[in-house]
């Protein structure tokens, strides 16, 4: 036995190290993603049927105030820092733990209830948000249970962005890189790799199994490559970059605007609910209410009216601005598809292509994640059209600045060589020197 300890070398230890490394990470990311795979189990089974629930009995949206002055009393009331949300999340992976600021276990409950009201009603809004907080109260409140140390609490908190994203949209891949990629801008936390993985390859499999579907799409009308198309496509891009803006600016500008008005979330609540049942009415429509899902299948099979983008991005920012709970992604799938149509128009090149490049590049754009973005466009579209996407969602994220949906994104390498900004600027701390 000793000469075999003996013959046993360094490296081979590093070996039996990376086994014991995969193994623990193997139990701790499954202790995360299972319960966060049941919770998207249910929430996407829940939005199913209070969508059809609000299309069967469309007179409910009048009770979208009320529904949202609730649930922003429940927060002010029970919610304590639930309040930032994602950025909460994204805040503690970045800078570590506060015990007054970790992410509570009331976190998922609140989140799940708050945007299932908002649905039921018709606030317009997404889902990804309230997967990714779901993830991670779950994942704090196994690190919690296990007490376990500073980093693997870091890396648990990944596992729960992973596996909130990976399982709500079905794209496991997409999930596990997005979670290493959004939390700043210049920086991957690739430590995180394989715990990210597993996590959510492993909620998106319980997902499924507990009775979940997802939307996968075709992207029809792909061009040769040519000096042309390139060029429309860069010019397409950039707007899909600017449109990114467009969306953060407009609901930063509405959370502003409303806290000016009063200091009450209910009220403001109230009182954009309200705003959108005006807007609903002067527009006749509700095709932007909700996800919009139907309507972004619609801009990757048919013309669409060239405004669309612009009023999905109007009802979601006042929406998310005035206090109401969901995600921002499929608001911007439906900006992104319907931008990308109307380009198409314009461009004299097929509107289908372009709504699909639009689909995630509008997205990479507003969540400065283009690679995650990327790998999500190849999972959803069967792997179609890989040069275009990536073209796509690289300009975006050029073009898109430094502004973002996600506030605490800290900036820890400019998108710009020349840029200089001072250590550890965020996005919401930029917003702030410009106000100042």
């Amino acid at each position: 036995m000793r000469k075999i300890l003996e013959n046993y070398t360094n490296k081979d230890f590093k070996h039996f190290n990376a086994i014991i490394f995969f193994i623990k990470w193997l139990v701790l990311a499954s202790l995360v993603a299972v319960p966060s795979g049941m919770l998207s189990a249910f929430f996407l089974i829940s939005l199913s049927k209070v969508t059809s629930i609000r299309e069967i009995h469309p007179n409910i949206i009048f009770l979208l105030p009320i529904g949202g002055a609730l649930v922003s009393f429940i927060y002010m009331k029970w919610g304590k820092n639930s309040s930032k949300g994602n950025n909460l999340i994204i805040e503690q992976v970045e800078h570590g733990i506060k015990k007054e600021e970790s992410v509570p276990s009331r976190l998922a409950p609140l989140t799940l209830f708050g945007t299932i009201i908002t649905h039921l009603f018709g606030g317009s809004a997404g889902r990804e948000g309230t997967a990714i907080q779901m993830g991670g109260s779950v994942a704090d409140t196994v690190a919690r249970l296990l007490k376990i140390n500073k980093e693997d609490r870091r890396i648990l908190l990944l596992c729960g962005i992973s596996s909130g994203f990976g399982s709500v949209f079905g794209t496991p891949l997409a999930g596990t890189i997005f979670a290493m990629e959004v939390i700043a801008i210049g920086k991957m936390h690739s430590y995180a790799f394989i715990p990210c993985f597993i996590s959510a390859f492993v909620s998106n499999e319980v997902c499924l199994a507990l009775g979940a579907t997802h939307s996968h799409y075709q992207m029809i009308q792909i061009p040769e490559m040519s000096f042309v198309v390139l060029i429309k496509v860069i010019i397409a891009s950039i707007c899909f970059g600017l449109g990114s803006i467009l969306f953060s600016e407009l609901t930063y500008f509405f959370k502003k605007t409303f806290g000016k008005i009063t200091k009450n979330q209910a009220y403001r609540s109230l009182i954009g609910g309200t705003i959108i049942i005006i807007l609903v009415f002067i527009l006749n429509t509700r095709d932007y209410l909700g996800l919009g899902l139907p309507m972004i299948d619609k801009s990757l099979k048919e013309p669409v009216a060239l405004p669309t983008f612009f009023f999905k991005t109007l009802f979601t920012s006042i929406t998310l601005g005035a206090g109401y709970q969901g995600g921002e992604v499929t608001p911007l799938f439906f900006i992104g598809s319907t931008l990308g149509n109307a380009l198409g128009q314009l461009l004299n090149m097929s509107p289908y292509f372009l709504a699909s490049l639009g689909f995630v590049a509008l997205f990479a754009g507003a969540t400065n994640t283009p690679l995650a973005c990327f790998v999500m466009g190849l999972e959803l579209f069967h792997g179609q059209g890989i040069p275009f996407l990536f073209i796509s969602c690289i300009i975006s994220y050029l073009f898109s600045g430094h502004h973002g949906i996600y506030g605490s994104q800290t900036i820890c390498a400019p998108k710009y060589s020349w840029l200089k900004l001072p250590e550890n600027s965020t996005l919401s701390s930029l917003k702030t020197k410009k106000c100042s």
